[in-house]
């Protein structure tokens, strides 16, 4: 994919993350915040870290690459042998597939790295050609521990793309009486196969038999070629290891050519042929000199064995990635959303079953047991009305069937008793007499024939415990002020002196007020009002302790008291 793509990738799971956090995670907002600005994080610091390592691992340089889209066989070729046809650019694309050259100081785990960070749809037609001539080493034992050393690489390769990634072992040696190529391969299912430069492929058999003796020498090498590389490179791949995976070989070429460039007199291919050969001419087989190069051309004829790539374009991957996240955020919302959902479901029905707990006789924990269902009435009739939140939606909303059992809840509630009407403060009870009815102009002293105004007036007023009775004299405002006042508090002792006497009370119980003219009722102004005015007041008071009667404790008394007030 492209840098572009990419950034829309990682934009989309931006988008997608802010979405699920903030609208369907079962948490308060200020951690679905703080989720949504870790996954963010994680996003950028993955994206950057992909984007280094890809830099971090450039090994080589891929300007010549095919197309993203390009499907056909590409052959990684490591080993011996560097080609003047790749001197300006390690890759080759021919008709039928692509030749990478990795060199011998490149890592090749890493430049796969580098080129499936470029083609990521490449990893299912990638190769490896392991190449050997066994006229470039001096020591077998060197060869080996170079050859287990790419073994271990393309085993840590097959487990990082996740391909079988095929391995072809390639034998190749110079001979100065070779004056072009000569193939053999071994595929599987197809037995031998020579292959001649410029001819095409023949059966073993018909090569012989049209060759001739200079065919017959030849094969003679090649088998011999055949077995050393069997012995020294084809088990180094194939032996038991503990500790790296076996890696069978799909094709084992040999090639025979011209002499080659950069050979050792002295090899371990020399010694083997001396030891296990009786012809006479092994020397003339060796490369007698360094200064021949000859362009030695890749086996294309096993280009159509190899895998072709059916990726997708790097557009559809793109496109596949992004629904692979949007997969990933909708599980993530159906999961939020189904969690919700219990939560909803738990709580509702916890409040329900707590309403139903409670004694309908404990009114104050049942009343705010059913204002709790009332809330939850009015929230899920809201959500009924104005449609379901996102959190809880998704096709898995169940506050619906919770409708009913919340209401009829809430109809089984039969409200507390109104409490009693307070009653009324005892108001004391004033009986008013016109002074004139009682006493003679500017006297105190009551009239002959007073008695019985008295008696019928004062019924209502009896001495109670924890009551007061007060007489409380009045007189208009003619005359010296000083003299009313003195006047009304003489006759309201006189109506006192009265009560006291007739009724057996006790003194303790009244209390005797003079006010002359400071508490008119009516106007002075007229001779009605003036009347009016002129008057003594009796009244009852609630006081503790007072009116005391004999035989009777401060304390009996007042309670006597309060039980009277209350009566009143």
């Amino acid at each position: 994919m492209s840098a572009a793509q990419q950034r829309g990738l990682a934009l989309w799971a931006a988008l997608l993350s802010a979405v699920v956090c903030v609208g369907f995670l079962p948490v308060t907002r200020l951690v679905s915040v703080l989720i949504l600005l870790t996954v963010l994080g994680l996003i950028l610091a993955f994206w950057t870290f992909t984007r280094r390592r890809a830099e971090h691992d450039v090994t080589l340089r891929l300007d010549d690459l095919p197309e993203a889209t390009y499907r056909q066989p590409v052959v990684l070729v490591c080993g011996d042998l560097p080609l003047a046809c790749m001197q300006q650019s390690p890759v080759l694309t021919v008709t039928q597939g692509c030749w990478i050259r990795v060199e011998d100081h490149q890592n090749l785990e890493q430049a796969v790295r580098q080129i499936l960070w470029l083609r990521p749809d490449w990893g299912r037609q990638l190769s490896v050609m392991v190449s050997v001539c066994p006229q470039k080493h001096a020591d077998s034992e060197r060869l080996t521990s170079r050859l287990l050393a790419l073994r271990w690489q393309i085993s840590q390769l097959r487990k990082e793309t996740g391909h079988s990634v095929p391995l072809i072992l390639n034998g190749q040696v110079g001979s100065a009486m070779m004056n072009d190529l000569l193939w053999q391969a071994a595929i599987p299912g197809e037995g031998v196969r020579i292959w001649r430069e410029f001819s095409a492929p023949s059966s073993f058999s018909a090569w012989i038999t049209t060759g001739g003796s200079p065919a017959l020498q030849q094969q003679v090498l090649m088998n011999s070629l055949m077995s050393w590389f069997h012995q020294h490179v084809e088990a180094v791949f194939m032996d038991e290891n503990p500790d790296i995976p076996v890696i069978a070989p799909g094709e084992v070429l040999c090639r025979m050519g011209p002499i080659l460039a950069g050979s050792l007199a002295t090899s371990a291919w020399t010694a083997w042929l001396s030891r296990h050969t009786a012809m006479q001419q092994v020397a003339g087989w060796q490369p007698v000199g360094t200064d021949s190069t000859v362009i030695s051309p890749f086996p294309d004829f096993i280009l159509p064995l190899l895998p072709e790539g059916r990726g997708m374009t790097p557009r559809g991957r793109a496109f596949r990635c992004a629904l692979g996240i949007f997969t990933l955020a909708a599980i993530a919302a159906l999961l939020s959303s189904g969690w919700n959902n219990h939560q909803l479901l738990q709580r509702v029905s916890f409040d329900i079953a707590r309403y139903d707990r409670i004694p309908m006789q404990d009114f104050g924990p049942k009343a705010d047991a059913v204002a709790v269902l009332r809330d939850d009435a009015a929230e899920l009739d809201g959500w009924a009305r104005n449609g379901v939140p996102a959190r809880i939606s998704l096709g898995l909303y169940q506050g619906e069937r919770l409708r009913m059992p919340v209401l009829d809840a809430i109809r089984s509630y039969v409200p507390p008793p109104p409490p009693p009407e307070p009653q009324p403060k005892p108001v004391p009870k004033i009986v008013r007499l016109d002074s004139m009815s009682l006493f003679d102009s500017g006297q105190s002293v009551l009239k002959a024939g007073s008695t019985k105004m008295l008696v019928n007036s004062l019924v209502g007023i009896k001495a109670k415990p924890g009551w007061l009775i007060v007489v409380s004299g009045h007189t208009d405002n003619t005359g010296n002020p000083q003299l009313n006042q003195t006047l009304s508090q003489k006759r309201a002792e006189a109506v006192r002196d009265w009560m006291r006497d007739t009724g057996d009370v006790p003194e303790s119980c009244f209390a005797v007020q003079g006010y002359g003219a400071s508490r008119p009722i009516a106007t002075n102004d007229t001779p009605e009002g003036r009347a009016l005015n002129r008057r003594v007041e009796i009244s009852l008071v609630p006081q503790a302790n007072a009116c005391q009667i004999p035989g009777h404790t401060q304390a009996s008394s007042q309670d006597d008291g309060a039980s009277q007030h209350n009566g009143e």
